[in-house]
C-alpha cells in the first residue's frame, strides 16, 4: 500500500493505523521576510527592487528626502518632500537614471514630483497648538511696553521683535517702500 506523504503508519496493538504526518516546521515571520526581500533583489525591474536598493541608488542625501513612488511601462516616478529636493533631482536625472540602468533596471523615463509623506503631516502642529504659542498672546506672554510707541504690547511679541506687532508692521512695510 502506498501511502499519502501526508499519512503514516503507526502501530497499534497487533495492527496498524494511518496517522496524518506532522505539519511541516514552521517558520518564523523574520526568515518569511528575508525570503522576499531577497525575491525582490532578484527582480530589479519592479518598484519593491529599487525601493530596497534606493538609498545605494540615490546615495544619503537624495534617498532621505526623495522616495520611489511608482513604476509603470518602464516610467519610474520619484516624489521629493521639498521644492529644493525637486531641483535636486531634476539635476541628478541623468546620474540617476545610469544607476538604474546600470543595476539592471529597464528604465525609459524618470518623472519627478512633490510629494508629502504621512509622517511629515503627522507631525505638522495643528492651528490650536500655533495659536497656543503665539507672541501676541497676552494671557500667556503678558503684557509690557513698545521700545518705539510706548503703547502697551504683548511680552511675546517685544521679545521676539523689540516692538509691537503694529510698530513691527510700520517698519516692514517702510522697508518694501524704500526697495521699490
Amino acid at each position: 500500500m502506498v501511502l499519502d506523504k501526508k499519512q503514516r503508519r503507526k502501530k497499534l496493538g497487533n495492527g496498524e493505523i494511518l496517522q496524518e504526518a506532522s505539519p511541516d516546521q514552521a517558520s518564523t515571520i523574520s526568515s518569511c521576510l528575508d525570503q522576499i526581500k531577497i525575491a525582490w533583489k532578484k527582480q530589479p525591474n519592479t518598484i519593491a527592487g529599487i525601493w530596497n536598493d534606493w538609498p545605494k541608488l540615490a546615495g544619503d542625501p537624495l534617498s532621505l528626502h526623495c522616495k520611489p513612488l511608482s513604476l509603470r511601462r518602464g516610467v519610474l516616478t520619484v516624489g521629493a518632500s521639498h521644492p529644493q529636493w525637486l531641483q535636486a533631482l531634476q539635476y541628478s536625472r541623468p546620474q540617476l537614471i545610469a544607476r538604474l540602468r546600470a543595476e539592471g533596471n529597464r528604465i525609459k523615463e524618470l518623472r519627478i514630483q512633490q510629494y508629502h509623506p504621512l509622517k511629515t503631516i503627522r507631525n505638522k502642529e495643528t492651528d490650536l497648538q500655533i495659536w497656543e504659542k503665539h507672541p501676541s498672546r497676552v494671557d500667556i506672554h503678558g503684557i509690557t511696553t513698545c521700545n518705539e510707541c510706548n503703547a502697551p504690547a504683548p511680552s511675546g511679541e517685544i521679545k521676539l521683535w523689540g516692538m509691537c506687532g503694529f510698530c513691527r508692521r510700520k517698519l516692514l512695510s517702510n522697508e518694501v517702500t524704500y526697495k521699490n
